[in-house]
């Protein structure tokens, strides 16, 4: 039997997460749960998890400037779940990264459809925080590059170089 798909709610109101968590797990995910921003990106570095549903508005750090930072190192398909429904915000937020974008209230089946829209189109294997090819362990949220637990100093160039070349593990590039 396969592993259940993994749904990190990011919202800081308990009750949004706990109806989150309800209707995720009747439909077999499994849902981990974040009330900032910064704990959130945090939880996608190190759970990578299958899907992120993110709240816009977070207490610590703006939901936009989540989903930024987030798309500098991961292409974990991201559900915005917001109150914020004018249209220049949800442009704002699909263009910067989003997948999709759902204004609070919601029916819980649209939410279900439109993951499973994302699940559709995702292309296989996201991006993942870390690589690992032996001795090298490439961690993408820091930008660090170690040989058998030593640290490399890379430039720019070099590092950028060898991200493309992991992304693209074992083809012509």
């Amino acid at each position: 039997m396969s592993e259940k798909p993994t749904a990190l709610v990011i919202d800081d109101e308990r009750q949004i997460r706990k109806l989150l968590r309800i209707v995720l797990e009747e439909n077999d995910y499994r849902v981990l749960e974040s009330d900032s921003g910064k704990q959130g990106l945090s939880d996608i570095a190190l759970r990578r998890p299958d899907v992120v549903l993110l709240d816009l508005g977070l207490p610590d750090m703006d939901g936009m400037a989540v989903l930024k930072r987030l798309r500098e190192w991961s292409r974990a398909p991201v559900l915005i779940l917001s109150v914020r429904d004018r249209p220049d915000e949800k442009v704002a937020a699909l263009d910067a990264g989003a997948d999709d974008y759902v204004t609070k209230p919601f029916e819980a089946s649209e939410l279900l459809a439109r993951r499973r829209a994302i699940q559709r189109r995702a292309p296989f294997g996201t991006e993942d925080a870390y690589f690992q090819a032996g001795h090298l362990t490439i961690d993408f949220n820091s930008h660090t590059v170690t040989v058998k637990g030593h640290e490399v100093k890379l430039t720019a160039t070099e590092y950028s170089l060898l991200k493309v070349l992991a992304q693209h593990a074992g083809k012509v590039v």
